[in-house]
């Protein structure tokens, strides 16, 4: 009897012999009379990046950096937005407007920062008071008025008839619209920063704050589905901003200097460049290796099948992640033909996509939906459930008595679990249990 392992996605030279090492000691352990085997496919079938990474915007190192491009620095704020459409209120109503409206790091001529945000436009000192003088005793706070706007917005507004209306039809926001409007109008931020805005200057900050918010939340919440260019959605802030008493010409002065900065330093262009760059250069191995395996299989497959056919004993096929898919196409498609793969007795795939990728229909071997061919010998797939890249395949090939899953759990979390099985003895055991259940000796 022997065994062949066939390493997984990502995995080359030095990561695969230290692997296989630890696979083949456990192994030997259970089975000192097995030969164990590696058939190692990374450096031949692994996917690179043939041209270098010339595909990737922003990959080569650019020259120093220039002033800061108001479009990118607007990118930025919105970049934040969409991921907390609240940010820009939290702000408001943590700091308020007690220093007199200055930008928090001091005055705008003592502000050397380099990432200062290009928007921000301090007010001036009469207009930025912590209280409006004219406020009469028993009389809210402008920015509740504010609020009271906010909350009066019809959810639906009418369409067609109503610009606002026809607009979020327009670009796909308007499924979207009321649940921003409402977490907007409902949130503990907004209620605090209306509160703090006592004055005219500051309300119409707050306005355009709260419909920077709506906005923000529709877009998020639309995702992908959304079709809005950056001149539709500041018609939207500025329609909203008006019917809210205030004025879209000028973002607010006090949340822009604060995020703007913030926005600058995390999602400016050139770092965003340089996010690309290292993480498509970090992904290509494993993410390249299976798109790759989609389309350029066969020779992988190929491979395999002169390993497993070179000796005639019988064999336990161990494959990991990917190579449990292609050991599962290559069987499937071996078994339609009426041509087993000689030796090959048991199968045991552990943190495989095997089964999820033929429930897409995206499994090379077997059409969608279709069942395991007559010849597919038994089939042991491992899984862990915090293991993201693992899944189930007895329900997906619902009473087929040769397959058998088998959870396994590291308590690591993800990605640390999708290698984690290798130490763990319960995992050995169930082979050692697979084994005997297939009479394999």
């Amino acid at each position: 009897m022997r065994f062949l392992f066939v390493h997984g996605t990502g995995v080359r030279r030095e990561r695969h012999d230290r692997l296989f090492a630890l696979v083949r000691e456990r192994l030997t352990a259970r089975f000192p009379e097995a030969r164990v085997e590696s058939c190692y496919w990374g450096d031949r079938f692994g996917a690179t990046l043939g041209a270098d990474g010339r595909s990737v915007p922003g990959l080569r190192p650019a020259s120093a950096p220039g002033p800061v491009d108001p479009a990118e620095a607007e990118t930025a704020e919105w970049t934040l937005l969409l991921a907390d459409p609240l940010c820009e209120l939290r702000v408001l109503a943590e700091a308020g407007w007690a220093d007199g409206g200055q930008a928090p790091d001091g005055p705008r001529g003592e502000d050397t920062d380099p990432y200062a945000d290009p928007y921000a436009t301090p007010y001036d000192a009469h207009d930025a008071g912590t209280a409006d003088p004219f406020a009469m005793p028993g009389v809210h706070a402008a920015g509740v008025r504010v609020l009271t706007l906010l909350a009066g917005l019809p959810p639906a507004p009418p369409h067609p008839g109503d610009e606002l209306g026809a607009l979020l039809h327009g670009t796909g926001l308007a499924a979207a619209f009321p649940a921003a409007l409402a977490a907007a109008a409902d949130s503990a931020e907004a209620a605090r920063a209306a509160e703090r805005a006592t004055g005219e200057p500051q309300a119409r900050e707050l306005a355009t704050a709260l419909a920077r918010a709506v906005t923000a939340g529709a877009l998020a919440a639309a995702g992908a589905d959304a079709d809005c260019t950056g001149a539709e959605r500041d018609r939207l802030v500025e329609l909203l901003t008006t019917r809210l008493g205030g004025d879209a010409r000028v973002p607010g002065a006090r949340a822009a200097a604060v995020l703007g900065r913030l926005a600058m330093r995390v999602t400016t262009q050139p770092l965003l460049n340089a996010w690309r760059g290292s993480l498509t250069v970090g992904a290509t191995p494993a993410l390249g290796d299976i798109l790759r395996y989609q389309a350029r299989g066969h020779d992988l497959r190929e491979l395999l099948h002169a390993r497993i056919a070179a000796d005639p004993a019988p064999t336990v096929l161990i494959g990991h992640s990917l190579g449990g898919i292609a050991l599962v196409d290559l069987l499937a498609l071996a078994a339609a033909r009426g041509e087993a793969v000689p030796g090959a007795e048991l199968l045991v795939t552990v943190g495989s996509q095997a089964p999820f990728l033929h429930e897409l229909g995206a499994l090379t071997a077997l059409e969608p939906g279709a069942k395991l061919p007559y010849g597919f010998p038994r089939w042991l797939n491992v899984y862990d459930r915090h293991d993201v890249l693992s899944y189930l395949a007895g329900p997906v090939f619902p009473g087929d008595p040769r397959i058998t899953d088998q959870e396994i759990g590291s308590r690591q979390p993800f990605p640390a679990c999708h290698s984690a099985y290798w130490k763990q003895d319960a995992l050995y055991e169930r082979i050692e249990q697979a084994v005997a259940e297939a009479e394999i000796g």
